[in-house]
């Protein structure tokens, strides 16, 4: 593989920027992408899921007929951050790193899925079996590319999703509902206080049963792969002013969940909550439900992969070949590898170049060794995985 080449793809990836609000966002990096495997006889189709809002599919198959490798990964990133001084858009290389939006997540791992793809295909491509590229739109957002993907109805027997987790396996990450909590109180006077009902101190008297009893009644029933499930205070917004008792509050929180659970439960756990909070204050109402910027329409739920499944084990075996090390992690955030897991029915883990801590951050930025080695274990992977009979 031409390292210097794979180098220039990720610099043209990061210097399109594709966060929202930029004009058909993710179509430059698309193009990016395209130019690349044309370059290369890889052939390669935009399929658009919004206008200007491509997925990019690209795919080589061997001489004969054995398993089909997705590697998949988005091409959207997060905004800049607020008040940075850093050109998150330089893709500047400084001390063995290339710093920028979309480095780590993931326009890095995208970087050497391609190169994999490429250096498959040049030095002798597949005996069997087939590798298919994916990158996709809008994972920071609604899935909306990743959702296109199943609805088409893509199968593959194994996939890679190529969030950082700085190359090692991961067979598992937490599912994610983002919920909002209204509290229905009655606005009053201050110095009568009484005579309302103060949606702020229903809210704490929420967030009191929170951490007193929903988080370490998770701490007792752990996931055995994902550990306990996990909930999020992020945002609070209450009253008018001090002066008068708050008639409406609102509480949005982040709920991890594990495969030892159901969404029926996940709801109901916060339901019950309510329902004491409502017992303790006559005359409050209360109301929950997803925010609509959290999801499509399918359902974000836990991931997990059998360690023993072919595609592990052959992630396992490219890495121990590597020097590296193989051991099996969980990743800590959410990825659209639970879509293509639960919803189209294919085995996934999440592996790829870079540190999850980095993403995000005014600072993003990732070792260009560590996307040179993800290249070569990308391919040393697939080439296993197919083989396989």
């Amino acid at each position: 593989m031409d390292d210097l080449e794979t180098l220039e793809l990720l610099r043209a990836m990061v210097t399109a920027p594709s966060y929202p609000g930029v004009p058909r966002q993710e179509e430059a990096t698309a193009r990016a992408l395209e130019t690349y495997l044309r370059r290369h006889h890889i052939p390669s189709s935009l399929v658009e899921v919004r206008e200007g809002r491509p997925n990019l599919m690209a795919s080589i198959a061997g001489r004969d007929p054995g398993p089909h490798l997705l590697l998949c990964g988005h091409m959207d990133t997060v905004p800049p951050n607020a008040g940075s001084s850093a050109d998150v858009l330089s893709a500047r290389v400084e001390t063995g790193r290339m710093f920028g939006r979309g480095t780590v997540d993931m326009k890095g791992a995208l970087a050497a899925m391609a190169a994999a793809l490429v250096g498959i295909g040049e030095s002798g491509g597949l005996d069997s079996g087939r590798v298919t590229l994916a990158a996709v739109i809008d994972e920071e957002m609604e899935s909306l590319g990743a959702e296109a993907l199943i609805m088409s109805g893509f199968k593959a027997d194994g996939a890679v999703i190529g969030e950082p987790s700085e190359n090692r396996v991961a067979v598992g990450h937490k599912g994610l509902e983002w919920l909002e909590v209204r509290f229905i109180g009655k606005a009053v006077h201050g110095s009568v206080r009484e005579e309302g009902v103060d949606a702020i101190a229903a809210a704490a008297h929420f967030v009191s049963l929170v951490e007193s009893e929903l988080i370490p009644g998770f701490e007792r029933t752990p996931d055995p792969v994902l550990g306990p499930s996990a909930i999020n205070l992020g945002t609070i917004h209450g009253g008018q002013q001090p002066s008068m008792v708050a008639a409406e509050c609102r509480v949005q929180v982040d709920r991890r969940w594990v495969t030892t659970e159901t969404i029926e439960q996940v709801f109901a756990g916060l339901e019950n909550l309510l329902a004491r909070v409502r017992a303790a204050r006559p005359g409050l109402k209360t109301e929950f439900a997803r925010m609509p910027e959290g999801m499509a329409t399918m359902l974000h739920g836990p991931l997990v992969i059998d360690p023993a499944h072919p595609l592990v084990r052959a992630a396992q075996h490219a890495l121990a070949g590597a020097g590296c090390d193989s051991s099996l992690t969980v990743f800590k955030a959410w990825t659209d590898g639970a879509l293509i897991s639960r919803e189209a029915g294919i085995p996934t883990v999440i592996w790829g170049p870079g540190e999850l801590k980095l993403a995000h951050s005014a600072e993003e930025s990732v070792p260009v060794a560590d996307i040179f080695l993800a290249s070569r274990l990308y391919a040393a992977a697939a080439r296993r995985f197919t083989s396989a009979r």
